[in-house]
Order: C-alpha cells, then structure tokens, then sequence
C-alpha cells in the first residue's frame, strides 16, 4: 500500500472511532434505570420479604442510584422465574433473580429435572442461610418423632418437586419413617400457612425465620427437627438437628447433601451474559448493602437475621456439592424423590 493509502485508511480508522459510542460505566449505565428483582414465589413468603427488605436499600450503593423493584413469577418451585431470567429478560444487569435454594443440591441429584448449572451464573450473593424447622402444628398435639411415626398419615404441603421443604418432607418420610402425605400445588409459603391455620395441613418444613411470630410465641408449633447445625435466633435448644438423628453413617452423609444449599438460604443471581463489570458493580454494591446500618436495622425489625455470603463463598459452596461422589448421589435420588 502506498503512503497516501495508509494515511486515508488511518483516517478511516480515527473517524470510525469518533463516531463509535463510548462504553458506558456503571453509573453513567444505572442512572435513570430500574432494576427488577423477580421472585420465583408468590407475594409474603420469606423468599419475597427478603427481596423486597433488599430492594429498599441496595439502590443507594449502586452508582447511579437505579430504582429497584420487585416482580413475582412463581411456578415449578420457582424454575419459571430462572428460565425467564436466562431466556427473556434483559442481560444487561436490570434483572436480578431470587430462587429456592434447594434447586442447588437438586441439580446435583436430579440433574434430568433441574437442567441447570448454578456454577455458570452471574453470583451477587446471599442474605442468609436457610435453618428450616419440620414441625406439626400444636393442636395435633405431636410433640416427638416418635408421636408422628405413630400416626397413621402426616399431610404437610409445597409449591412443588425440588423445594426445600419438598426435600425436608422426603427425609422425615424416607429416611425417618414418617407416613408424609406431600400435597403439592401452593404458590407459595404464605398459601401453606394458611392451609395449616385451616387444619387442610399438618406441617410443614420451613425456614425458622419465615415463621409468624405469633407461631413461636404462642407456642403454636411444635418443631420435631432442624435441617442445619446451627439453631436459629429463638430456635429452642432442645430441636436436634436431623443429621444427628440419621440411623447411620451413610444417612447422614445423604441428608447432608441435601440440606447443604441452605447455606445460600436467599440467593441472587443475575443472567450469565452480563458485562463483566456491571456484574462486579452489583457485587459491590450487594456486599455494601450487608453492612448498611439501615439494612441491618430494618432486617432485624423483620426478624430476618443476616447472614451473608459473597459470590465467591456461594460458588465455592455450589462446587462442593458438584464434587459430592455418586455412591451418596444414588441414594439420595431415592430418598427425595427421583
């Protein structure tokens, strides 16, 4: 090429980027957005009261200072609202979603029913862990285990296969020899209140958190076991935990695999397909969230104690389950359900 030819096309070049758009930084991108974060269940269940708790303060840390609000898709224990977020809705960091957490160790277990790989998504975190409680609700007058074993049928509900509380319901009936009658089909845990109000159910296995203070004060409830190592705030100490109940060793390494995603009890995630950077403008500003003195303040007003993990703890968490050896894999297809 001659001089004079490398010089227009030098020029070409120059014009072309003059008249390219700059790339967009995560303030100058935010400002005058809205950021949505969907839920997979129906209004007032936990998973719903922490989002919202969320959207009222994680806005002020994110540059441009974004409205947020909250949308609810609920549907096949919340796989709706992540199929909505990987297939239809924006990936450019304004769809934020919350899902069950028990999905995690049911890829695992049951990867033909849950087709998701949790390890692929954009982490923002998560609020807390989940410490469920399966109880039966104080009238029936079922204190131990013992007491529901020797009932000829317990009816507990669930929105669906692969909650949490599916799972917890499984191990009482298949590990622990409860006659469970799973009734599936509420939208949502709020809805499982009410049933159990009404006597259409016996129990249930939900997170401590998400109980009706006037559950716990009243004395309404009698909690049979928990599915974590820790208790939770105004847990009595005397609910043991199941994995210390397991007949043996090998049932307690199964219900181990199965309850272990609730350390991620309130996950978020966004699209796989997010910038990089705005990706990392959201972990920031969920991480500052976590120690805004107002979040904190409002969350223990709910009685939603917080308990984070950053992006990089959920995934080191999602990777021990992926590593779980298949010997404990099988087993634990059978007990919940596969």
């Amino acid at each position: 090429m001659s001089r004079s030819g490398w010089i227009i096309a030098v020029i070409a070049c120059a014009t072309m980027l003059a008249g390219a758009p700059a790339k967009l930084g995560a303030q100058e991108f935010y400002r005058g957005k809205t950021i949505t974060i969907i839920v997979g269940f129906s209004p007032g269940g936990g998973f719903d009261i922490v989002a919202r708790l969320l959207s009222r303060h994680i806005g002020r840390h994110v540059p441009g200072k974004p409205d947020v609000v909250v949308t609810n898709m609920p549907g096949a224990a919340s796989l709706t609202a992540l199929q909505y977020l990987e297939n239809v809705a924006a990936r450019d960091g304004t769809f934020i979603n919350t899902f069950n957490f028990g999905l995690i160790a049911d890829s695992r277990v049951f990867p033909e029913r849950v087709k998701v790989d949790f390890r692929k998504f954009g982490w923002i975190g998560s609020v807390n862990q989940d410490i469920s409680s399966c109880y039966t609700w104080g009238a029936l007058g079922l204190k131990t285990l013992d007491d529901v074993r020797r009932r000829p049928e317990i009816h507990m509900g669930d929105v669906g296969l692969g909650t949490s509380a599916y799972v917890g319901q499984s191990i009482l009936k298949n590990i622990f020899g409860v006659n469970v009658k799973q009734v599936l089909g509420y939208p949502g845990s709020a809805e499982q209140r009410i049933a159990i109000e009404r006597g259409e159910l016996d129990g249930d296995c939900g997170a401590w958190v998400s109980m009706p203070p006037d559950w716990i004060d009243g004395g309404k409830i009698n909690p049979l076991m928990r599915t974590s190592p820790i208790l939770a705030p105004g847990m009595p100490a005397n609910v043991p935990y199941m994995a210390d109940l397991a007949p043996d060793e090998k049932s307690r390494k199964i219900i181990q695999l199965l309850t272990s995603s609730g350390q991620l009890g309130r996950p978020f995630v966004v699209s796989p397909a997010v910038p990089a950077d705005r990706l990392a403008t959201l972990r920031r500003a969920f991480e500052e969230t976590m120690r805004d003195p107002e979040f904190l303040a409002e969350a223990a007003r709910l009685r939603h104690p917080v308990a984070a993990k950053t992006a990089a703890e959920a995934l080191r968490i999602i990777e021990e389950i992926h590593d779980t050896r298949d010997d404990i894999v099988k087993p634990a297809r059978a007990i919940a359900g596969g």
